[in-house]
């Protein structure tokens, strides 16, 4: 197996506009949200599943800029101690891992 970076290929999209990793027994996620102000943007979690919505709309250009992205964690997360920042157009989310936490699911048998 090529290296463990198993957080952020899990969450692989294809797309660049975030970055997920695991370090210190939590998950941090940043997500590039330029031009956007933090009343702006929405961050929930429900269930293990961060849900992250921004929407702006420019008057002067007519324009309406959305964002809307969706992530499920493979381990579980102490929703009570999620915390968000954002700062320079980078939303950071913290989502620490619960104690003795593993990744859900089971192990499958590989025939050959």
């Amino acid at each position: 197996m090529r290296g463990l970076d198993l957080p952020s290929r899990l969450f692989e999209t294809g797309s660049d506009d975030y970055e997920l990793y695991e370090e210190d027994d939590e998950f941090v996620l940043n997500v590039e949200l330029p031009g956007f102000d933090v009343g702006d943007i929405d961050v929930s979690w429900d269930d293990g599943m961060l849900n992250i919505a921004a929407e702006r709309e420019d008057e002067q250009r007519g324009e309406r800029r959305t964002y809307h992205r969706r992530f499920r964690f493979p381990k579980r997360v102490d929703d009570e101690r999620i915390a968000a920042n954002y700062t320079n157009g980078i939303l950071e989310v913290r989502l620490p891992v619960e104690t003795g936490a593993t990744a859900r699911g089971k192990q499958i048998e590989i025939e050959g």
